[in-house]
């Protein structure tokens, strides 16, 4: 495996701990923003390291179904960050049921954003890999 999927199993993990103490919210708000960070930078980092144009266009891998179901898992994990921020800005605000949405938007980004390590890592090609 590469070093990038090491990397995002690692989060990954940080993340699981994170929900899990969610209740100490000096642990848990850092950490999420970071892991939200993470992810928003990720696609900025993978573009700067890798021949996206040899990879999808010379070796046809833009029609496959693995790259498309990755794209939109990440779309989806995007909109989940997005909600799950205006549900704490919610939260300050005062809204009882936001508290419930951002749990329940938590177990799904934990889900999605599993789903995406996973794909990523079987999508992954290490430089060392390639002809």
């Amino acid at each position: 495996m590469t070093g990038v999927v090491w990397m995002a199993l690692a989060s990954y993990l940080v993340m699981l701990i994170a929900f899990r103490w969610s209740a100490r919210r000096v642990l848990h708000v850092p950490v999420m923003v970071s892991l939200i960070l993470f992810d928003l930078g990720m696609p900025f980092y993978l573009y700067a390291t890798r021949d996206w144009y040899k990879r999808l266009i010379e070796q046809g891998d833009i029609a496959s179904f693995g790259v498309w179901m990755h794209l939109g898992l990440v779309l989806t994990l995007y909109a989940l960050h997005v909600f799950q921020v205006s549900s704490v800005r919610a939260m300050v605000r005062g809204d009882a049921e936001a508290r419930t949405n951002h749990h329940g938007q938590g177990k799904a980004i934990l889900v999605v954003r599993g789903l995406v390590i996973l794909t990523g890592a079987i999508l992954a090609e290490s430089p060392t890999e390639s002809p």
